[in-house]
């Protein structure tokens, strides 16, 4: 038996160590991510078992309100938490879903659980309930980037992963060195360097920037899990990132560079430095993350693929998203507003670079 509950905000440690610790967490997640997403309202519910009163399921549910359609959208970044193997706890998991749809005006709920799009009792979990599925969903179609690329960590030294990378890789890392690139952990009060090079980044590759604000709440509400990462050379910083530490996995979240310098390789060795922090701090997983159109040549996104690439990792093909309509009516209204529905799923991309 389960008992549905909904979460305090202020009492939320047994909630984190429980997504921090479940095969299918990441930090977005966490209630930290909620505090990044400061536009969006947020939502906790947990199932419980009703013996033990441990936490056996979760979902953490953004809402965001459409004011010409009177109506909410949710969504449960990399979530819900749950087990193909307890249905039950994914049906206890929705009546919560239901009462805050209701709280809302909510007409739909999308998810993207972190899994990989071979796991068939996973789909099956979710389409079951009611959940609209697509397979082989394309590149820049779903919320979060769907094929990612990883590093594998887990029993491994620094100087076995290093040899593991290709030769140009080592090559590019050391030439960062010799030429004096320092990568710097840095706090808050750089963050202006970083959004600096990050305008550069999106005029050059032709995205709308996100306001440095954004930046600076993820450094504040991921405290220890994140970090700035910035590159110097001859006193000035030429690239930075932001990665996250989180759950057993370190994820390279935005990166940034100047369109001066790129001979002296400082994205090798600011890659080289992210991934040390996640040995260091043994995880078993670092994340490159999306590699859009990795399989097309002719694409402008190829050459994100061939540098991640040279770091000697895996392609790692994920699920997905899924749909449930809560209000079938307004769905079909906001599925009609085509553009709406663009500007919509732009919103969503809450990690598109």
């Amino acid at each position: 038996m389960r008992t549905l509950e909904f979460l305090d905000p202020r009492n939320l440690m047994e909630y984190e160590d429980f997504v921090i610790h479940h095969p299918m967490g990441t930090f977005m997640q966490s209630y930290k991510w909620a505090k990044v997403k400061s536009n969006w309202g947020c939502s906790i519910i947990v199932s419980r078992d009703r013996d033990t009163q441990k936490i056996v399921g979760s979902v953490m549910l953004l809402s965001k309100r459409i004011p010409l359609l009177g109506a909410s959208i949710l969504y449960a970044p990399r979530g819900p938490l749950c087990s193909p193997d307890a249905p039950e706890v994914l049906e206890d998991l929705m009546t919560g879903v239901q009462m805050v749809a209701k709280k809302h005006n909510a007409f739909l709920l999308k998810i993207d659980p972190y899994a990989e799009e071979t796991d068939e009792a996973l789909i099956a979990l979710f389409t079951n309930l009611g959940f609209r599925y697509q397979p082989d969903q394309k590149d820049l179609t779903t919320v979060q980037t769907r094929i990612n690329y990883v590093l594998d960590l887990t029993g491994k030294t620094a100087e076995e992963i290093f040899s593991s990378f290709h030769s140009k890789c080592r090559y590019n890392i050391r030439l960062a060195m010799r030429h004096g690139v320092q990568c710097l952990v840095q706090d808050k009060s750089h963050i202006g360097e970083f959004y600096r090079l990050y305008e550069i980044t999106a005029q050059r590759d032709g995205f709308v920037p996100r306001p440095q604000a954004y930046f600076e709440r993820i450094l504040d509400s991921m405290q220890l899990n994140g970090r700035l990462y910035l590159c110097y050379y001859d006193g000035q910083a030429i690239s930075g990132a932001i990665a996250i530490n989180y759950g057993g996995k370190t994820c390279y979240l935005y990166g940034a560079s100047s369109n001066e310098h790129r001979n002296v390789m400082p994205n090798y060795l600011m890659q080289w430095e992210m991934i040390q922090w996640a040995i260091e701090t043994r995880c078993h997983t670092y994340d490159f993350q999306g590699i859009p159109f990795h399989d097309d040549p002719q694409s402008s996104y190829y050459g994100i693929y061939q540098f991640k690439k040279s770091f000697n990792g895996r392609i790692e093909k994920l699920v997905g998203d899924f749909d449930y309509v809560l209000r079938p009516s307004v769905h079909r209204a906001f599925t009609l507003l085509g553009g709406l529905h663009r500007k919509m799923a732009s919103q969503l991309h809450a990690l598109h670079k």
